[in-house]
């Protein structure tokens, strides 16, 4: 049985910076989710549904498909980093005041259990681990619909104040 999710149309596109400096971290990932803002087109790849987010975490999820395959028949491992920086960056968004950003450092990722189109419907989870004034930490896991653990991973983002005027 073929598992595909009913999603609305989505919009995708970048939200001018004035716009998202003027919202809390929370406030913008969940305006996106909800789509009260558009999508990052970098998403348009993995299509994520059922998305949730709460201070210093989110959750979404994604089917992986044919066209996310490599040329040796499973899913490429960029799949599995567009989730894992996204979970882990949103996480991290959440957390951060208005006026604030951030952007990575460093991700270290771990892949543990290959993916193909019959993998259905996976689970990306990203939580912090510390948000200071100028640096942050993160993880993400991501798992099939039986919990078992595909990928993991671990980041290091730089926060800053967004200047005004942009």
């Amino acid at each position: 049985m073929d598992v595909k999710p009913t999603v609305a149309k989505v919009e995708y596109g970048v939200t001018p910076t004035h716009v998202m400096a003027s919202m809390s971290g929370l406030d913008f990932v969940r305006a996106i989710f909800d789509g009260k803002l558009p999508c990052p087109p970098i998403m348009q790849n993995v299509e994520p549904f059922d998305s949730t987010a709460e201070t210093g975490h989110v959750v979404f999820h994604s089917v992986p498909g044919f066209r996310h395959y490599n040329p040796i028949g499973s899913v490429h491992g960029g799949y599995a980093a567009i989730l894992l920086d996204s979970a882990m960056g949103l996480a991290v968004h959440t957390a951060l005041p208005a006026g604030t950003g951030y952007t990575t450092l460093e991700f270290k990722i771990s892949f543990i259990k290959g993916m193909t189109e019959d993998t259905g419907p996976v689970r990306s989870e990203g939580k912090t681990l510390s948000v200071g004034r100028r640096a942050a930490t993160a993880e993400a896991r991501i798992t099939d619909a039986k919990g078992r653990l595909l990928a993991h991973s671990t980041m290091t983002c730089l926060v800053f104040e967004i200047p005004k005027g942009t």
